[in-house]
């Protein structure tokens, strides 16, 4: 079992620290709004700490997930950051949706104190992280990755190191565009459906058995017909999550119109108060235009 200092308790970070915990490891927790870290702390038993220092410090892994590259470089650095708590050999694992530049620093920092890093982004969404069901797209030095892989596979169920530093996250970017295109796709197949007067519910069951077939038909389908979207993975996080690959693809030469066109579509759904809805709400722009 291992010493583990998270930082971290959004939706996703508050079950995948539960997940630690319950599987013996010694966790504490930090998180900016303290009465998160207090009611993991009530839910999954551990400690709480008041700075990331404090979390890390005596750990063999800091884990981090927070919101965007600013608010990783807030917990990481600094006299109070991860960096400032762990002692060499120790590893920080950033879970983080980021830039892969943000991550190649990192694995900079690190290494001039002497610890391991590995970028593990991660997919599957708050339903995969309270069932212990993710995947993890790691980047990152051999060894370390491999030492952590074992931490990391308390909540997944695929762990995978992609290459250098910032492979995880550049992984994320590939899988973030997929979704992106797959979910406007479904949504104007539905659309059409609905406007046939088909039983949606019905060719759902069917095509989902067919080339067409996805998770996101699978998961999704049947709310997007309904026009249920208050759940699953927010359409502000989405568009941070396009930006993000949007900006790396401009870096790389890199033509990416589907994913450029489906977040402009994204920013309409926020314009009418969806920033919170699950990123199927594509289909409302069609359903209500």
């Amino acid at each position: 079992m291992a010493s583990i200092g998270f930082v971290g308790l959004g939706v996703m970070g508050f079950p995948m620290a539960g997940h630690l915990q319950q599987a013996g490891h010694q966790v504490k927790v930090y998180n900016r709004t303290a009465s998160k870290a207090e009611a993991w702390v009530a839910a999954h038993g551990g400690a709480m700490a008041v700075t990331p220092r404090q979390a890390v410090e005596g750990a063999e892994f800091a884990i981090t997930i927070v919101g965007n590259d600013e608010d990783v470089r807030s917990v990481v650095y600094g006299p109070d950051g991860v960096l400032a708590g762990l002692a060499g050999g120790a590893i920080l694992v950033d879970q983080t949706t980021a830039s892969a530049d943000l991550a190649r620093e990192l694995h900079r920092a690190c290494a001039e104190v002497g610890v391991g890093f590995v970028d593990a982004p991660v997919s599957g969404g708050q339903a995969g992280a309270e069932h212990g069901r993710l995947t993890v797209m790691c980047g990152g030095d051999t060894e370390p990755f491999e030492r952590a892989s074992s931490i990391l596979d308390t909540y997944a169920v695929a762990v995978t190191r992609l290459g250098a530093a910032g492979s995880g996250q550049l992984t994320k970017m590939v899988n973030q565009l997929c979704i992106a295109g797959a979910l406007q796709g479904l949504s104007e197949g539905l659309h059409l459906g609905m406007k046939a007067g088909l039983d949606i519910d019905q060719v759902v069951e069917v095509i989902s058995k067919g080339a067409a077939g996805s998770w996101q038909m699978e998961n999704r389908g049947a709310t997007m017909s309904r026009g249920e979207f208050d759940f699953g993975f927010a359409v502000d996080w989405m568009r941070k999550d396009l930006g993000i690959a949007l900006t790396e693809g401009n870096a790389l030469g890199a033509s990416l119109p589907v994913g450029a066109l489906v977040d402009q579509l994204y920013a309409k759904v926020q314009a009418r108060g969806g920033g919170r809805w699950d990123t199927s709400s594509l289909i409302d722009l069609l359903s209500n235009p």
